[in-house]
């Protein structure tokens, strides 16, 4: 058996590197490809709007001298038991701290926190209140009242995979195309002013017709008069016809 020369095996050796080496570029450029490929051209798919459970909360700070709470606190107490009513998935978490130069305003304002919740219709079993011990003691921790709610949302926004400059790699500029970030501030804005996220899925129940109007205006059809209403208010809104 020949043995090959040192140079031959060089070469060999050089060569087989190169084809590896051309190899893993063409991998990289078919990875890039797919990835690039992969990204939606409509925006609403790029940035769909998703739902998802958040928690709404407020907070009451007291004072180390003060009992009850102030007009303001109490609106923010009822406004948050309303709206639980409305949206609240859960119990209303109240995080009450202790061990704290506070701690008696702190139980006199719990008492009128749970009689408004209450008294605005949250049942007993709705709220749960639990101690903790605030993390820096130089500030006042505030009695703080979270539930979760079902809510809409998208985003993030401003994120630039892409350059948005003519570019040989700026696909999207050659194809005239939207740029990645374009439509995502519209979702989000959308998604922040829906008031019931399942209107997104389905619609709304309809409600029962009024049956006295509309026996009404059955009975002005068969008789072949006009079936609209008339408002003695109508004729109030035109101008004077003084100096005619």
């Amino acid at each position: 058996m020949t043995t090959p020369r040192p140079q031959t095996r060089y070469r060999t050796a050089a060569l087989g590197g190169a084809l590896v080496g051309i190899a893993l570029a063409l991998g990289g450029c078919q990875h890039d490809e797919v990835a690039t490929a992969s990204i939606p051209d409509d925006y609403k798919q790029r940035h769909p709007i998703a739902i998802e459970e958040q928690n709404r909360s407020i907070v009451v700070f007291v004072g180390h001298a003060r009992g009850g709470l102030t007009a303001g606190q109490r609106a923010d107490v009822m406004g948050l038991a309303s709206t639980w009513l409305h949206e609240g998935t859960g119990a209303i978490h109240i995080d009450v701290p202790s061990g704290m130069p506070n701690a008696r305003p702190v139980a006199e304002s719990m008492r009128e926190i749970q009689a408004m919740l209450a008294a605005a219709g949250v049942p007993p079993r709705g709220i749960i209140s639990r101690p903790y011990q605030p993390e820096d003691k130089r500030f006042l921790p505030p009695i703080r009242l979270t539930y979760s709610k079902i809510a809409a949302v998208a985003g993030p926004c401003g994120l630039w995979p892409e350059d948005l400059g003519p570019s040989m790699k700026n696909k999207s500029w050659f194809e005239n195309k939207d740029y990645y970030n374009f439509g995502c501030s519209y979702q989000r804005n959308m998604a922040a002013m829906i008031d019931n996220p399942s209107d997104l899925e389905q619609p709304r129940s309809e409600t029962p017709a009024y049956t006295a109007r509309r026996i009404t205006a059955l009975e002005k059809y068969r008789k072949g008069t006009a079936t609209t209403t008339t408002y003695p208010e109508a004729d109030r809104a035109k101008l004077s016809d003084t100096g005619k």
